[in-house]
């Protein structure tokens, strides 16, 4: 069976504990949707083939008036989660509409500041957001989740840094532009 990026993500959650499909999307939220996300439009269909090939199994747990499954790991399962970490290579597509506007922003030069400074302010907040998560973490520092986090930083501080010599060259001042906006 071919898995998706949907169903490692999946699987990988499991992995740590079982959890509830809602479980499994606030988890992605909090961590993974920094480089993969994964919307409850495919967590849901993607746990039902999971649980269909015998990688998951599920249990009613409902709390309160809300029907909810548990989803765990099977062995099968884990074994296809070990198997996936275990090997080499990978693949890594970039998809990022504020670069495009950019890479195109010759065809009209005066989108360029624009284009720049929606980009910086993108890798800025982003910045942010994972600084305040950093800040936040009860986790040990040797801990795999963290040193992710500690390389999400450093992307973005290289990208906001990049930006800045690239306004530079092009003769931008951002500032400008944000007082401007």
């Amino acid at each position: 069976m071919k898995l998706s990026g949907t169903a490692l993500v999946i699987l990988g959650m499991l992995g740590r504990r079982p959890r509830s499909g809602y479980d499994i999307k606030q988890a992605v939220d909090a961590s993974t949707r920094f480089f993969w996300a994964a919307s409850y439009g495919q967590l849901y269909p993607e746990l039902r083939r999971l649980e269909g090939a015998g990688l998951v199994t599920s249990e009613a747990a409902p709390t309160g008036g809300r029907q909810r499954k548990v989803h765990r790991l099977t062995d099968a399962g884990r074994s296809a989660l070990l198997q996936w970490l275990g090997a080499p290579g990978g693949s890594i597509e970039l998809r990022d509409e504020l670069l495009l506007k950019l890479f195109f922003a010759d065809l009209a030069p005066q989108t360029a500041p624009v284009a720049l400074e929606a980009l910086r302010r993108h890798h800025e907040q982003a910045l942010r957001h994972l600084e305040t998560i950093h800040s936040e973490r009860g986790i040990p520092s040797d801990a795999f989740p963290v040193r992710v986090l500690d390389l999400g930083i450093g992307h973005h501080r290289a990208w906001v840094r990049q930006i800045e010599l690239l306004a530079e060259q092009l003769g931008i001042d951002a500032a400008d532009e944000n007082e401007e906006s």
